[in-house]
C-alpha cells in the first residue's frame, strides 16, 4: 500500500466517524511562541484542548507535517529517526473517550477495508493505574493479558495544562528483528526493533495545575498520533522507513547523481538517508516561509542543509546538488501538500543559494581547522580540544569525523569526550527550553461554557444600542459592577472590533441612564463572543442594562487606513521583490502599520522607493474597496491571497481593491483608497530567519512625519546658511573641504612623523645581541603612529621598534620586527600584546607588524621599560 493511500484511508475512515478533516497546518506555529516548530499533530490544535477556542465540530482528524530535530545525530543511522515526518491524528474535544477511540483504532488497524493488520501481531501497553483502558483491550477487544503490558511511562504530561494516561499499539515484525536488543528489552514498549510502535492514544483527562496538583478536566479529550512512515514500512514489507516510497525516489535520484548504489556500502547508505531526510525538511520549511539564517528556525534549516551537503561530499558530490532534489520531493508529496510543487522554483533558488554559500564556508572552516591544528602543535599538544571541534561542528557544519580525519592526517587526535560534553550541554539547554515552554493553558475559565450568542455589527456601524448579557468580575460572573471597578462585558450586539489578524481592538464608551463605562480593549471568548475590557467611570453597570455602544470613530478611521494600506503594501512587495514574498505577521494600530514578510537578501533604497510609489499610486487612483462574503473555493478561484498561518471556514470575507489586490481578511477597511491620504515608509529591517519588517504611516500621521522631516531640512538649511534647494550642494561642498583638509593633515602628519623619526635614531639600545628602540612619540592617531614606524623601519632596518603614543587617557602601541629577527623567534603580535597589558589593554597581529591599545596612559613609560625585559627574553 502506497503511503498516499494510507493517508487517504486514515482521513476517509475518520470522516466516516463524523470527524472534521483539518488540513495540515504550516510548520511554523501560528500565534504560539512556545514552539519553534509544529512537532505533533496536536500542536496546532492546542487552543481547542485547553479551552481557549471551541471547535465547530469536537471530532477532528488530520495528517500533519512535523519537524523534530532533538535527535539529529541518529538520522540515517537508525531505521526510523527523521527530522521531518507526518503524524496521523484523530482528536476528540470533550466528545468521545476511551471506549470509542480504542474500538476505532482496532477497527482501522485490523479491518481489511482499511489497514488489514493480522490481529495476532498487535500488542498494547497501558498505564498501570488505568484499569478502564486495560479492561477495554482485554474484555471488549479480546486481547489476551500477555499482550497487554503495563508500563509506568504511559502517562503523557508536558507540564501545566491537560494531561493523562496513554495506550500505545505495537506491531510484531517477527523474530528476524530481535537480534540487536538484550533479552531484558524484548517486549512491546522495550528498546527493541521487533515490536514497532504504530499508534499512541492519549486520554487527556486531568489538568496539571500550577501548584503541581492534578484535577479532573472539565471536558475530557482524546489526542492520538500515528506515524505514516511506520505504517508504510510495515505495509510495504521493508526493513526501514527509508526503504518506503516516501524516501526511495529521493535516495535513488541522489545515488544516480553521485554514481553510487544504495545497499552496497554502509557509509554511502547513511549519507543517502541523511540527504533524503534533510531535503524533505528543508523543502517543506522553505515552502512555509522559513529561510536559512543564523538564528531560530532559519538556523535549524541552515544546519540541516549544511549537514546534508557534507554527507554529499562522502558520496563525491562536491558541487551544489540538494536543490535538484526539490522536484522529487514534490513528486512524492505534492498530491497532499501542493505547496512544495507550487513553490518549487523559489525553494530551489533558496537551497541553491545556500549551498553555494556553504561551499565557501567549508573552505573557511578548513582554514580555521588548519590554524587550530598549527596552534596545538606549536604549544606541544597532540590533541584538538573538544570545544574547538564542537565550534567547527556547530558553526561550520563540520561533522566530528571530518575534524578527526583531518587531525589524523596531521598527527593529532581530537578530544571526543569534550566534544560529546559540549553536544550534551546544547541538547540539555534545548530540552529544558522545550519543557519550560511547551505547556498549554490550564483548561477551564468562566467563559469556557458560556454559549449565549453575541453579534458583531462593527463592519458597518460604529454606534449601536446593546444589552449587557454578562459581566465577569475577577474569576466569576457578577450581576453588577460599581464606579471605579474593572470587568469584562459581553453585549448582545457590539460595534467594537476584537483584536485579530494584526488589527488592534477598538476603544470607546458604553453609556446609558446614569452609567458611563470606558471600553479599553477586547478579546474573543472560546465560543467567539467579543468580550470587552471595561472600566466603569460613572454609576453602576448591571446585567440587563441597555447601553449605547460607541466606538472611538477617529481611532477607527486611522486604523482602517493602515489596514487597507497593508493589503496594498503586500501586493507592491510581490510586484517588486517577487511572488515568494508572503506575510509573516502584521500590526495595524491607529498611529502606524508594521508588516513582516518572508524574503531573503536585503532591499535596496531604489526598491523601497518603488514599493512606496506603487502603494501611493493606488491611493491617488481613488480605487473602491469592495468587501464580499464568498465560499472559500470561489474566493481562491478569484485569486484571493490566504494569509500565512490563518485558518478559514467554508465562507470567507474577500477584500478586493480594484484589480490590484484581493485577500481573505476579517478586518476593517476604508471604502475607497483615497481615504488613506498618503502612504509613507518609515523604515525597513531584517528581523531574523529570513523575515524582514517594514513600518509605515498613513493619513494624518504621514503628514505629521513629513512635516517633522521638513522641519529638520529647514534647520539644516539655516545652519548651512542656504535655501532648501541648495542644501545637498552645500553639504557636498563641505564634504570636499573636509577631504581636502584631511589630505593636508595627513601630509603634515607624515612630515612631523619623519622629523620625529629622525630624532629617535640615537635612542636605540642594544639588548643582548638585538637592537631595540622602545620610545614614546607624539602621534595623534594610530595611523600617525604607524607612519612614524614606517619611517623608522627605513632608517633602522635591523632594529625592533616598540612605539607608544598617548591619546587622552588611553595609549596606542605599534611594534615592528625585522624579518631576520622573526626567523629567530621574535613575534610582533605577542610582544605588543604583553606590552599593552601593562596599560590594561590588548592587541596582536603578524609576526613582523602588530598594534594594540591600552586604557591607562599613565603607565606608558612602565610598558616601554617592560618591552626591554621581553626582548631580552626573546619574545
Amino acid at each position: 500500500m502506497k503511503a498516499s493511500e494510507i493517508r487517504s484511508k486514515w482521513l476517509e475512515f475518520f470522516a466516516e466517524k463524523g470527524h472534521n478533516i483539518e488540513p495540515s497546518a504550516s510548520l511554523v506555529p501560528h500565534n504560539d511562541p512556545s514552539l519553534l516548530w509544529i512537532n505533533a499533530g496536536m500542536a496546532p490544535l492546542k487552543p481547542y484542548f485547553d479551552g481557549r477556542v471551541k471547535p465547530e465540530n469536537p471530532r477532528i482528524a488530520n495528517s500533519q507535517k512535523c519537524i523534530r530535530t532533538n535527535d539529529i545525530e541518529n538520522v540515517g543511522k537508525t531505521r526510523r529517526h527523521h527530522t521531518f515526518f507526518e503524524m496521523l491524528g484523530n482528536f476528540s474535544i470533550g466528545d468521545y473517550f476511551k471506549e470509542e477511540v480504542i474500538t476505532w483504532a482496532w477497527e482501522f488497524l485490523t479491518d481489511k477495508k482499511w489497514i488489514g493488520f493480522d490481529p495476532e501481531k498487535l500488542s498494547v501497553t497501558v498505564y498501570p493505574e488505568d484499569e478502564e483502558a486495560y479492561k477495554l483491550w482485554n474484555e471488549k477487544i479480546g486481547l489476551p493479558k500477555e499482550r497487554i503490558i503495563k508500563l509506568q511511562d504511559n502517562f503523557w504530561d508536558i507540564g501545566e495544562g491537560p494531561c493523562g494516561p496513554c495506550t500505545e499499539i505495537f506491531y510484531d515484525r517477527g523474530e528476524g528483528y530481535d537480534t540487536e536488543a538484550p533479552e531484558s528489552e524484548m517486549f512491546p514498549g522495550g528498546e527493541n526493533e521487533r515490536w514497532l510502535e504504530v499508534w499512541n492514544l492519549v486520554f487527556s483527562q486531568f489538568n496539571h495545575n500550577k501548584d503541581g496538583s492534578y484535577t479532573p478536566l472539565p471536558n475530557k479529550n482524546i489526542d492520538t498520533g500515528a506515524g505514516l512512515e511506520r505504517f508504510a514500512s510495515i505495509l510495504q514489507n521493508v526493513a526501514s522507513n527509508f526503504d518506503t516510497d516516501l524516501f526511495q525516489p529521493i535516495i535513488q535520484k541522489t545515488a544516480e547523481l553521485a554514481g553510487v548504489k544504495y545497499n552496497e556500502k554502509t557509509e554511502y547508505d547513511i549519507a543517502l538517508k541523511v540527504i533524503a531526510d534533510h531535503i524533505r525538511t528543508v523543502a517543506f520549511a522553505v515552502g512555509d516561509g522559513v529561510l536559512p539564517s543564523n538564528e531560530g528556525r532559519g538556523y535549524v534549516i541552515r544546519r540541516l542543509l549544511r549537514r546534508a551537503v557534507r554527507y554529499g561530499k562522502v558520496l563525491g558530490l562536491d558541487k551544489p546538488f540538494m536543490y535538484t532534489l526539490t522536484g522529487t520531493v514534490g513528486d512524492i508529496m505534492g498530491v497532499y501538500y501542493p505547496e512544495v510543487v507550487e513553490k518549487r522554483a523559489f525553494i530551489e533558488k533558496v537551497i541553491a543559494t545556500e549551498e553555494e554559500q556553504f561551499h565557501k564556508t567549508l573552505s573557511d572552516g578548513l582554514n580555521i581547522l588548519a590554524d587550530v591544528s598549527a596552534e596545538a602543535k606549536k604549544q606541544g599538544k597532540s590533541v584538538i580540544s573538544g570545544s574547538d571541534a564542537f565550534k567547527l561542528y556547530d558553526t561550520y557544519g563540520f561533522p566530528f569525523d571530518l575534524t578527526e580525519d583531518y587531525a589524523s592526517e596531521h598527527g593529532l587526535t581530537v578530544d571526543r569526550e569534550g566534544f560529546d560534553a559540549a553536544m550534551k550541554e546544547q541538547r540539555d539547554r534545548a530540552r529544558a527550553a522545550r519543557h519550560e515552554t511547551e505547556s498549554m493553558k490550564v483548561q477551564g475559565g468562566v467563559l469556557s461554557d458560556y454559549t449565549v450568542k453575541s453579534e458583531f455589527v462593527g463592519y458597518n456601524d460604529t454606534v449601536s444600542e446593546a444589552k449587557v448579557l454578562a459581566i465577569v468580575s475577577g474569576d466569576s460572573f457578577a450581576d453588577s459592577v460599581s464606579e471605579g471597578e474593572t470587568c469584562q462585558v459581553i453585549l448582545d450586539v457590539t460595534p467594537f472590533y476584537a483584536e485579530s489578524g494584526g488589527q488592534v481592538s477598538d476603544q470607546g464608551m458604553l453609556e446609558g441612564g446614569s452609567v458611563r463605562a470606558r471600553v479599553e480593549g477586547l478579546f474573543k471568548a472560546p465560543h467567539g463572543q467579543h468580550v470587552h475590557f471595561v472600566t466603569v467611570e460613572l454609576g453602576e453597570l448591571k446585567v440587563g442594562d441597555t447601553v449605547k455602544a460607541q466606538v472611538d470613530s477617529a481611532m477607527r478611521n486611522d486604523i482602517v487606513k493602515n489596514h487597507t494600506a497593508t493589503h496594498l503594501l503586500h501586493k507592491a512587495l510581490k510586484e517588486v521583490l517577487g511572488d515568494h514574498v508572503n506575510q509573516a505577521g502584521s500590526l495595524v494600530e491607529p498611529q502606524r502599520l508594521r508588516f513582516d514578510f518572508s524574503h531573503f537578501g536585503s532591499i535596496t533604497q531604489e526598491e523601497l522607493a518603488d514599493i512606496e510609489r506603487r502603494v501611493n499610486e493606488q491611493v491617488w487612483k481613488s480605487v473602491p474597496v469592495v468587501i464580499e462574503r464568498k465560499a472559500i473555493d470561489e474566493a481562491k478561484a478569484m485569486g484571493a491571497m490566504a494569509l500565512f498561518g490563518e485558518k478559514y471556514g467554508d465562507i470567507v470575507r474577500v477584500v478586493q481593491v480594484g484589480d490590484y489586490s484581493i485577500e481573505l481578511c476579517g478586518g476593517c477597511h476604508v471604502d475607497n483608497t483615497s481615504q488613506i491620504g498618503i502612504f509613507k515608509l518609515l523604515g525597513e529591517s531584517g528581523i531574523g530567519s529570513g523575515v524582514r519588517r517594514i513600518e509605515a504611516v498613513t493619513g494624518r500621521y504621514a503628514y505629521e512625519h513629513l512635516e517633522s522631516q521638513m522641519d529638520l531640512l529647514k534647520q539644516a538649511a539655516g545652519l548651512l546658511k542656504s535655501n532648501l534647494a541648495d542644501v545637498p550642494k552645500r553639504i557636498e561642498g563641505l564634504n570636499q573641504q573636509v577631504k581636502d583638509l584631511a589630505r593636508e593633515n595627513e601630509s603634515l602628519q607624515g612630515k612631523l612623523g619623519a622629523i620625529e623619526a629622525s630624532q629617535l635614531t640615537d635612542k636605540v639600545k642594544q639588548v643582548g645581541n638585538t637592537s631595540l628602540l622602545a620610545a614614546e612619540v607624539q602621534a595623534g592617531s594610530m595611523d600617525g603612529l604607524r607612519g612614524i614606524a614606517d619611517e623608522l623601519k627605513g632608517k633602522l632596518p635591523e632594529t625592533i621598534l616598540v612605539l607608544g603614543s598617548k591619546a587622552g587617557d588611553k595609549v596606542n602601541f605599534v611594534v615592528a620586527v625585522p624579518q631576520d629577527l622573526v626567523k629567530q623567534g621574535y613575534h610582533a603580535g605577542k610582544l605588543v600584546k604583553e606590552v599593552a597589558s601593562v596599560c590594561g589593554g590588548g592587541g596582536g597581529g603578524r609576526p613582523d607588524m602588530a598594534q594594540a591599545g591600552g586604557k591607562d596612559a599613565s603607565k606608558l613609560a612602565q610598558a616601554l621599560q617592560h618591552a626591554e625585559d621581553l626582548v631580552a627574553r626573546g619574545v
